[in-house]
């Protein structure tokens, strides 16, 4: 079985901007490009459209991995000719803006071009292309390779380390079976589904968090107030423990309970944050109000 779920280019654009939803990034680019990946930080992009069916306009999403290499994810669903020479302009722009005035040349940011593409671009057989900067001798037709000083300087093993990197996922191409972690992403990127036997880093949390998106306003409503109370439950919890109370979970609903009453928060949230009854909260509220006479 699946799940329908919201689109990836509109999940960018809303929430995997959040850092509590970066694990569903991480996810997928480690499965992409087959090393664990951390995601320090979301940056300013230049093209994120507002609207939920705006899929006229590409959509890019700029993140920073803990190593200070840049990620440049983008969705397309226009057919554009020269799709190749933008996102060349693309890294190019990228190199050159994050590279601080009067900063030498060593301090350039390796860049990944991730291009998730709803078109026919270029001709070839395969739904995955991955394009990398490699210098090879006209003669002998060996490959040039940098020194071991350059080696341990730059912490590269090859040229292409240094050089910008594109993946191409042509997601028209595939053909619905997946056969690996990496397909199972591109299923749900070409489907907006997620077979429950799938496994791949980040679509377990994806369906728990992009399928919010599809509730209705007033389901999501509800949902976002349990969840509301569930955090403001827990900064309860951290704030007593602050306080050094730690007289079990009974002394524990009391104070939050009183602490509630104090900020004129409503019964009934004060007992869908404590599971305490309304009855109890009352004789709570009574007692403490004696107590200050």
């Amino acid at each position: 079985m699946s799940r329908k779920l919201v689109s990836f280019d509109w999940a960018m654009k809303k929430i995997l901007r959040q850092k509590a939803n970066f694990v569903i990034l991480e996810g997928f680019l480690t499965e992409l490009l087959k090393f664990d990946v951390k995601i320090e930080e979301i940056l300013e992009s230049e093209a994120n459209q507002e609207t939920e069916d705006d899929k006229f306009n590409r959509v890019d999403l700029l993140a920073k991995n803990e190593s200070g290499e840049l990620i440049l994810v983008e969705i397309q669903y226009n057919d554009e000719i020269d799709y190749f020479q933008r996102i060349l302009y693309g890294t190019s722009k990228l190199i050159t803006e994050y590279i601080k005035k009067g900063r030498g040349y060593t301090n350039i940011k390796k860049v990944y071009s991730i291009n998730i593409v709803y078109f026919e671009i270029g001709q070839g057989d395969d739904y995955v292309y991955h394009g990398t900067t490699i210098f090879k001798g006209l003669h002998k037709e060996d490959i040039l390779t940098p020194s071991s000083i350059q080696k341990d300087k730059f912490n590269i093993e090859t040229i292409s380390d240094i050089y910008p990197e594109y993946y191409i996922l042509r997601v028209n191409r595939f053909n619905d079976i997946a056969k690996s972690s990496l397909d199972e992403w591109i299923y749900f990127l070409k489907n907006e589904e997620i077979e429950n036997s799938f496994k791949a880093k980040g679509l377990n949390e994806a369906k728990e968090v992009l399928d919010v998106l599809k509730l209705q306003p007033k389901d999501r409503a509800v949902y976002e107030r349990k969840e509301d109370n569930r955090r403001y439950k827990e900064s309860l919890f951290y704030t007593a423990e602050i306080k050094g109370i730690e007289k079990g979970k009974r002394e524990r609903d009391i104070e939050i309970v009183k602490s509630s009453l104090e900020q004129n928060i409503d019964i009934d949230t004060i007992s869908l944050i404590t599971g305490l009854s309304i009855k109890e909260i009352q004789n709570i509220d009574k007692n403490n109000f004696k107590g200050k006479k």
